[in-house]
């Protein structure tokens, strides 16, 4: 698991062209949205600008200056911090994703689980 820190962690009214400028900094496919008290708010992801372009009709430069809470998934994917390895693995296979938020018991953003990082746990 990535530690905070080691990932992005952007709040709702950061721009989307700061969001992707994180993304590519850190070599991840997507930022963490929170709110002042470490509650993950959304995600948003390069799968996230792909459906933008295509199903918004403005030029890609428009975009940069919206807040990327306006094109976030609201209602990401997680895990606890208490699941297992084989349980996060089987959990990300089902909803074809690469990367987990993993959240306390009271719901706080701890990390990040990336497949890539699993899969050299295995190996």
């Amino acid at each position: 698991m990535l530690k905070k820190g080691k990932f992005p962690i952007l709040t709702p009214k950061t721009l989307l062209k700061e969001a992707l400028v994180e993304m590519v900094k850190t070599k991840l496919g997507l930022v963490c949205i929170t709110d002042l008290n470490n509650k993950l708010i959304g995600i948003f992801t390069d799968g996230d600008i792909r459906r933008m372009l295509l199903k918004n009709q403005k030029p890609f430069s428009a975009f940069f200056v919206d807040d990327i809470i306006d094109h976030a998934n609201l209602d990401p994917t997680t895990c606890k911090d208490s699941d297992s390895l084989k349980e996060s693995l089987k959990l990300m296979e089902e909803k074809g994703i690469w990367d987990l938020p993993v959240l306390d018991e009271e719901n706080n953003l701890i990390g990040l689980f990336h497949l890539h990082q699993a899969i050299s746990k295995l190996i």
